[in-house]
C-alpha cells in the first residue's frame, strides 16, 4: 500500500488514507466487518433477531421494540450496549436506528507515530456523539482465543480484544475479536488513558455484537484518536477477579507512551487468557 493509497482497498463507504509515503504496514487482509474465525465456533453474520414491525421511513421510540430496547442516544455517555434495526425489520434503510450497519462515514488516516507503532487520526472534524469506526475482525470462542495469546512473544503486537458483557440474568457473556489477520481500520487505533473514543457494543442481527467506537468529546481534525483498552472508559470499574488478573500479569505489560496527564505508564492486560501457573512461568527469566 502506497501513501495516499486506500487502506481498505474500496471496501468502506469513505477512504482509509496512509501516511507517510514509503511505508506501510505488515500485510493483512481487510474486513470492514466481523468474520467467522478459523475456529467456527461463533458465526457473527448469522441473523437471529427478529424485526421491528415498524412500516415507517425512521423508527422512534416507544413505538419501536429495536429502540426503546437499545435506548439509542446521540451521545453515548456510557458503554451500555445498543441495538439497531436489523436486516428483518420492516423499516427504511434510511432509519435513524441504522448507523453502524452502514460502516465509515468518517475521513480517516493510518499513520506512523513516533512511539507507538501505526495509529489512526480523523482528517475532518468529528461531533461528540459521533459513530467513527468499528473494531473488526475475527470472532473467535475461548480456546482459540486462549490459544493465540499464549502463542504470541512478548514483542508481538496484540489485537486480541476481550469484551464481557454482565447479562441481567446473571450471565456473563464473553466476545473475543482479533483482527491480526483479518481486520479493518480498527485494528490501528492505539490506547490512551484520557481516550476520545468510547467503545459500544452494538447488536444488529444477533447476539454477537458489533465493536463500535464513538467520539467521546468533539474530535479535531489531525487529532490522534485512541480509545481505553481496559474497557473501563464510561463503564463500571473491573471485578476483584479481573483487577487480580491485571495484578498477577503486570511483568508482561508493555509501556504506555499516550502522554495523559493520568497515564498508568503500562497498557491495560487481561490475565484472563493465561492461567496463574503459566503467567509464573512466562514471567520465570
Amino acid at each position: 500500500m502506497a501513501a495516499g493509497r486506500d487502506v481498505s482497498g474500496g471496501l468502506e463507504p469513505v477512504a482509509v488514507a496512509l501516511w507517510p509515503p514509503g511505508e506501510s504496514p505488515a500485510p493483512f487482509q481487510y474486513s470492514p466487518d466481523c468474520v467467522p474465525g478459523a475456529d467456527g465456533a461463533i458465526d457473527p453474520t448469522e441473523v437471529t433477531f427478529q424485526g421491528c414491525p415498524c412500516r415507517v421511513r425512521s423508527c422512534t421510540s416507544p413505538s419501536c421494540p429495536c429502540v426503546r430496547l437499545g435506548q439509542r442516544g446521540r451521545v453515548p455517555h456510557c458503554a451500555a450496549p445498543l441495538l439497531e434495526c436489523n436486516a428483518m425489520c420492516r423499516c427504511g434503510d434510511g432509519c435513524q436506528n441504522r448507523v453502524v450497519q452502514r460502516g465509515l462515514q468518517v475521513r480517516l488516516q493510518v499513520f506512523k507515530t513516533a512511539k507507538k507503532g501505526w495509529g489512526v487520526r480523523a482528517l475532518e472534524a468529528v461531533a461528540e456523539g459521533s459513530f467513527v469506526c468499528e473494531y473488526a475482525g475475527e470472532v473467535l470462542g475461548f480456546a482459540e482465543a486462549r490459544r493465540r495469546s499464549r502463542a504470541q512473544a512478548a514483542q508481538d503486537p496484540n489485537y486480541i480484544i476481550a469484551v464481557r458483557e454482565h447479562l441481567h440474568d446473571g450471565r456473563l457473556m464473553e466476545t473475543f475479536v482479533d483482527p491480526t489477520y483479518i481486520g479493518n481500520v480498527g485494528r490501528f487505533l492505539n490506547h490512551s488513558c484520557e481516550p476520545n473514543l468510547v467503545m459500544v457494543p452494538v447488536r444488529v442481527d444477533s447476539m454477537v455484537p458489533r465493536l463500535a467506537l464513538f467520539a467521546a468529546a468533539d474530535i479535531s481534525a489531525g487529532e490522534e484518536l485512541c480509545y481505553d483498552y481496559s474497557g473501563r472508559f464510561r463503564n463500571l470499574p473491573p471485578t476483584e477477579g479481573e483487577q487480580k488478573a491485571a495484578e498477577e500479569g503486570s511483568v508482561l505489560r508493555k509501556p504506555c507512551f499516550c502522554g495523559s496527564q493520568t497515564c498508568a505508564a503500562f497498557l491495560p492486560w487481561d490475565g484472563s487468557l493465561f492461567p496463574a501457573a503459566d503467567t509464573h512461568l512466562q514471567s520465570s527469566p
